[in-house]
């Protein structure tokens, strides 16, 4: 006798009725109850996806009694499991192995567990064994050849086993078998035993097969209504042709005939598509095939196969239209003019694949518009983000109904050339799904060294994109999956300064806006003063787009003034006129802490909206030495907290702090605004700042602000976004900056006027951050 290697242990139960699981097979299940689904859970959470599945012998009785469930059963694993939209779980189940079941746990809401032990197996003769295997497999190999319903992977998977024990219950779980027949496996330790049952119903099943077979064969010699109606009109077709009358599919045949003999592609690309209108031509009118096949040699015959617009190569007329449409941006710009250089200098140059990372509203999809105009290409933009299925990203296989190309293929047929600038918008909004990894498939389309050969799943042929300007769009570099990012060129789009805006506004928006809405310069005056006021008390973002929309706002109550008084033609707004046309202000000049409290301090953050303030509260109280954490804080920022305390702690003595009101007070720390989720280790140095002004009861001035990740040396880190939270801390009143040391490289990334307007302090060790603010 032999054991399986396993140790004794326990696992929840799963009954099945009318239906049975063997090792080597799998099961697909729908459950709708509560219990069944609390059951799964608990499998996943507690039992690493492990059940243990038992079959009821008394299929008629609905109420299971523990008594007479049987004492042996499958241990499955959970392989997948999701909720469907009707509210049910699906989930599949692999069978692993047999389990001798000790005894049965009622662990209530008619819930089980059982526990188990490993199976006892029969030892048995090698070379019977042997035998048997040779046996089985010739056997069974007779019994696919008449059936031909097994796929090839489990053929294939069947020649090469050498296990009679894992062969036996592969064959048993593939024949349709009843339940009594199968069940009966499930208790025979023996492989041999088993070989020779499913010899015998081997036998059976191949004398059905054959019956069923002969019946098909005598089905199919009679012609069905279609076929009679095919003939006819065959028949039909010969008459008007000898009549002389015009045949419209003849014309459309002879067409689509010119097209494919004048396509610019491949002779492979040719050649199916000769094949595919073969077939349309042969096809009766009412086949429901028909306008799949006439769909499919349409859309090929669509694309721009070599189909090239001339790019402009005049690099100062290029450089003069992107300055045009867009204020700044200095950084892409330069990259598509030195694009446009090497491919005069070479005439073969890869189309580079740029990717503009910043927050909403700083002018990324229009740049890509922009640079389309700017080179003389067509534009094309797809818009990727909650995107889940990779079939929209590489198209679906015509084999199934209502089958189309990817986004990429539909794409280049609306941009009718070869050379398109191709924008893929949000690509860090894809989501992964139980149809696949979108982002997986845009790997292809993204590698220059790939995409000369892109495949759709529908075109199922070649499609050159080497040529393609490729421009995506991110508001988080973070978000983007590492191998994707990879094959990008990362270009970072920054917030915008008051000043940026108020140029903006005053050379590209404000004439924009004024003939969009049938006004000119002389209907509207308005200073710099007042685009400021406007900026300042009604916008709050890193781009323009509410800016934008709040002077569309006041163009159109001009318009209806003018309108309703032709006699007034001309406004010249004021502060006073900003608040009687939009109303009483929306922010705060100043949006930091208002009141100068101890245990407060302004920290800094970077969000993908731009930079922000983020106040930090601390309050100590009688307890027992906990710590709360409210405001939404992320693991990350957990962990800086708690790194904080540690080191407030360790340094107790330079602090001044008292250790034992240390350890015996509850520390409260919050981050206000408790609905934004906040993460990131740069809040280091402020959670150390709070902790001791809360502790010293000393106020931190509000116009103080500060960033930096903290050790538990006290040491100082560097920290990303400096530009967006610096533009947040001028924007917020701050004046004094704590940044450290490590980021002094990136100062010249903060525009002069806003860095002109702090006093910055670079910090290497907290110790010189507390000698600043408490000594």
């Amino acid at each position: 006798m032999r054991r399986q290697n396993m140790i004794k242990t326990k696992l929840p139960v799963i009954v099945l009725r009318n239906l049975v699981l063997l090792p080597n097979g799998e099961i697909k299940l729908e459950l709708s109850n509560d219990i069944d689904k609390e059951i799964i859970i608990n499998s996943v959470n507690n039992h690493d996806s492990y059940v243990i599945l038992v079959s009821t012998l008394s299929l008629s009785n609905e109420n299971i009694d523990i008594s007479e469930l049987p004492n042996t059963g499958i241990i499955g694993k959970i392989t997948s499991y999701f909720d469907l939209p009707n509210n049910h779980l699906r989930i599949t189940i692999s069978g692993v192995n047999r389990a001798n079941i000790f005894n049965y746990v009622d662990t209530g809401k008619s819930k089980l567990d059982a526990v188990i032990g490993p199976a006892i197996y029969e030892e048995e003769s090698v070379d019977e064994t042997e035998a048997n295997l040779r046996l089985l497999k010739r056997e069974f190999a007779g019994y696919i050849s008449i059936t031909q319903s097994i796929s090839n992977s489990i053929i294939i998977k069947m020649n090469e086993e050498v296990s009679l024990d894992k062969l036996t219950d592969i064959v048993a779980n593939i024949l349709p078998l009843s339940f009594e027949k199968k069940n009966k496996f499930i208790y025979m330790t023996s492989p041999i035993k088993r070989s020779n049952d499913l010899i015998k119903y081997i036998a059976e099943e191949k004398n059905i097969s054959y019956i069923e077979k002969k019946l098909d064969e005598s089905v199919k010699k009679e012609l069905d209504k279609s076929q009679k109606e095919f003939i006819l009109k065959e028949k039909l077709r010969a008459i008007k042709e000898e009549l002389g009358e015009k045949d419209d599919k003849d014309e459309e045949i002879n067409e689509i005939r010119t097209k494919i003999d004048d396509l610019n592609a491949s002779d492979s690309i040719k050649e199916k598509l000769r094949k595919e209108l073969k077939r349309y031509e042969s096809m009766n009118a009412l086949s429901p095939e028909v306008s799949i096949v006439k769909n499919y040699i349409d859309t090929v015959l669509s694309l721009p196969f070599g189909t090239y617009t001339n790019d402009l190569k005049n690099i100062s007329k290029i450089e003069k239209s992107l300055d045009e449409t867009h204020y700044g941006l200095k950084d892409v710009k330069e990259r598509i003019l030195e694009y446009i250089a090497v491919k005069e200098l070479t005439n073969d140059i890869k189309s580079p694949i740029i990717c503009l990372v910043g927050p909403p509203g700083v002018g990324k999809t229009t740049l890509a518009y922009s640079i389309a105009k700017a080179l003389n290409r067509n534009f094309v933009k797809i818009s990727v983000g909650g995107i889940n299925d990779e079939a929209e990203i590489i198209g679906h296989r015509r084999t199934y109904i209502g089958a189309k190309p990817g986004r990429i293929i539909d794409g280049m047929i609306k941009a009718k050339s070869s050379n398109p600038v191709f924008l893929i918008d949000e690509i860090d909004k894809m989501t992964k799904g139980i149809n696949g990894d979108p982002e997986s498939c845009l790997l292809e389309v993204l590698d220059p060294e790939q995409n000369n050969t892109f495949y759709d799943n529908y075109i199922d042929e070649a499609f050159d994109l080497s040529k393609v300007m490729f421009i995506l769009t991110a508001n988080t570099a973070s978000d983007i999956p590492y191998a994707l990012k990879d094959r990008l060129e990362i270009i970072n789009l920054s917030s915008y300064t008051i000043f940026e805006k108020l140029d903006i506004v005053k050379n590209y928006m404000f004439s924009k806006l004024l003939k969009e809405h049938g006004l000119t310069r002389s209907n509207i005056i308005i200073d710099d003063d007042t685009i400021n006021f406007i900026i300042k008390y009604y916008t709050k973002e890193a781009g323009v787009r509410e800016l934008q929309r709040v002077l569309s706002s006041i163009m159109r109550k001009i318009a209806k003034e003018i309108i309703m008084n032709p006699k007034k033609k001309r406004f010249t707004l004021k502060e006073e006129d900003i608040i009687r046309l939009l109303g009483n202000v929306k922010y705060s000049e100043i949006d930091n802490n208002t009141y100068n409290n101890s245990g407060i301090v302004n920290g800094l953050a970077y969000t993908a909206f731009g930079g922000s303030i983020l106040p930090i509260e601390v309050s100590h109280y009688k307890g027992k030495g906990g710590v709360n954490m409210t405001g939404s804080l992320g693991n990350v920022m957990i962990e800086s907290a708690k790194i904080a305390i540690g080191y407030v702690k360790t340094n107790y003595k330079e602090f001044g702090l008292d250790i034992k009101q240390l350890n015996e007070d509850d520390i409260h720390i919050n981050c206000v605004h408790a609905a934004i989720p906040k993460d990131g280790p740069s809040a280091g140095v402020t959670l150390v700042s709070a902790i001791i002004s809360s502790f010293l009861n000393k106020k931190v001035d509000n116009k103080i602000g500060m960033t930096g990740e903290i050790t538990l040396n006290g040491n100082i880190l560097a920290i990303g976004g400096l530009r967006e939270k610096s533009i947040a801390a001028y924007n917020a009143g701050i004046r004094k900056l704590f940044i450290p040391k490590e980021n002094e490289r990136d100062i010249s990334e903060i525009p002069i006027e806003i860095a002109s307007s702090f006093e910055i302090i670079f910090v290497d060790n907290y110790m010189e951050i507390f000698n600043n603010l408490f000594k």
